[in-house]
């Protein structure tokens, strides 16, 4: 095929076919399709684009903050094309400019929103070329996939070595290694946390960047606040986190419903009212924030929008499930357990829990970093927990060592079971579901089956 219009009709037949057959492929394979028959397809179709694009990634939260940062950036009036489903590999990216592809040269919309997994950052950002790039941090997850944590920051380091000198850089001060991409460039924004209040008294065993890579001595932490995230200093060579220009203060959490803090930016400071739970999602707004100011969003916008935020896919999201209130908390790695099990510990009364373990690919295989999650948290909060997955009875043999009484534990591998036992013992009519990422999507689908939800595909369409 010598047109990229006929490449573009050949890619959109085979996701109709996907569609029809009840896959759901519509969310990758059409683009996979795209770049397969014209590997310069990012750059052609993302060049139509008015307003250019913005790329995010980080370990944890990208989900969410590109959710934050889409209701922004539409109340500013922005038409956006943005992977909402949660395909951030190429193909994902490629199905997503593929549907806003319109005539010869048309684009239905005029700026670029793209969530990109870390492995892919060099490979889109070369391609895509964007205005502005949030990375937002780095956490230990699936290390049989990823490597250590050392490997992506380098390859990140050549990625800004690479990035235009007019591209905007959108960085966590708070993560030792994310800061460090920004210390010798110009043109970046730092966004980080500012509230000692909310610090806990030591690091926790799933923290990872705690030593100085300019001189290797570890970090003297002033604050801690999320893993390793926080308020550092060197005392060998004066190594410090960058002072924030985008950041929360006098931060309240509100169990699983919603978090409170005064945003301050350089466009002045706000009161916030986040519909979400958690620190980790008051840094996912923080983000969102920073990384709309450098797409020329203002303060009320930014404001307006943060309040008007909804739980992305699986985060934080309620389903309502017969008279019953199903709460999906995804759970994926040591750092992001441990904030959902700080988060859960706030509400009142005993909690019933469905948390489902799996070990597939997308999960990472090695599923030993629940022996890092901070369970013990949860021990004088739980009334039960129905353990499933393919990993359920590992999952209950951590729980018990956490100190959770085997009274309390159910171990049900098969989902639909486990499910229907979860919510039928739930005392007052909530259950709390820890699901890891292809338990969330199995969970998900066997909710669509059911027709409590849509499936995500057809959500995000």
């Amino acid at each position: 095929m010598s047109s990229l219009r006929a490449k573009l009709a050949a890619a959109r037949a085979v996701g109709s076919v996907a569609r029809v057959s009840g896959r759901g492929g519509g969310t990758s394979l059409p683009g996979k399709v795209l770049l397969r028959l014209d590997p310069h397809a990012l750059t052609r179709l993302t060049s139509r684009l008015p307003n250019g694009s913005a790329v995010i990634s980080a370990t944890n939260g990208k989900t969410t903050t590109a959710a934050m940062s889409a209701t922004v950036l539409e109340r500013a009036g922005h038409r956006l094309v943005h992977n909402r489903a949660g395909a951030n590999m190429a193909g994902g990216i490629a199905s997503t400019l593929l549907a806003a592809a319109h005539g010869s040269k048309g684009m239905r919309g005029d700026l670029g929103l793209f969530e990109v997994d870390e492995l892919w950052v060099a490979q889109i950002t070369e391609q895509v070329q964007p205005r502005a790039l949030l990375l937002a941090n780095l956490f230990r997850d699936q290390l049989d996939r990823y490597g250590e944590l050392e490997t992506i920051a380098e390859r990140w380091s050549e990625v800004v070595a690479r990035l235009s000198e007019s591209s905007r850089l959108v960085l966590n001060a708070d993560d030792p290694l994310i800061a460090d991409l920004g210390r010798e460039r110009a043109n970046v924004t730092y966004f980080g946390v500012e509230d000692h209040s909310l610090a806990v008294a030591q690091m926790q065993h799933a923290s990872d960047s705690k030593h100085c890579r300019r001189c290797g001595a570890p970090y003297v932490y002033d604050a801690i606040y999320l893993g390793h995230l926080g308020d550092y200093h060197c005392e060998v060579c004066g190594q410090q986190r960058p002072k924030p220009s985008v950041y929360a203060e006098q931060i309240t959490l509100h169990g699983t419903s919603r978090a409170t803090f005064m945003l301050t930016t350089p466009l002045g400071s706000r009161a916030v009212l986040l519909p979400l739970p958690g620190l980790y999602n008051v840094y996912n707004a923080v983000a969102a924030a920073a990384l709309c100011f450098a797409l020329g969003a203002t303060l009320d916008q930014v404001v307006n929008g943060l309040q008007g935020a909804t739980a992305a896919f699986g985060r934080a999201e309620e389903v309502t499930v017969g008279d019953a209130s199903l709460k999906l908390l995804l759970m994926k790695n040591p750092a992001g357990a441990n904030e959902l099990l700080r988060t859960l510990a706030l509400e009142a009364g005993e909690l019933d829990v469905l948390a489902i373990l799996n070990d597939q690919i997308a999960d990472g295989r090695d599923v030993s970093w629940v022996w890092d999650a901070d369970f013990e948290l949860l021990v004088s909060h739980v009334r039960t927990i129905v353990c499933s997955g393919t990993r359920a009875a590992e999952l209950a043999v951590r729980l018990k060592y956490a100190g959770v009484e085997p009274s309390r534990l159910l171990v049900i591998p098969d989902l639909s079971q486990a499910l229907d036992r979860a919510l039928e013992g739930a005392r007052d009519g909530r259950v709390f579901a820890l699901p890891t990422y292809t338990a969330l999507l199995a969970l998900r689908e066997e909710l669509a089956s059911r027709g409590h939800v849509s499936r995500y595909w057809e959500a995000a369409a």
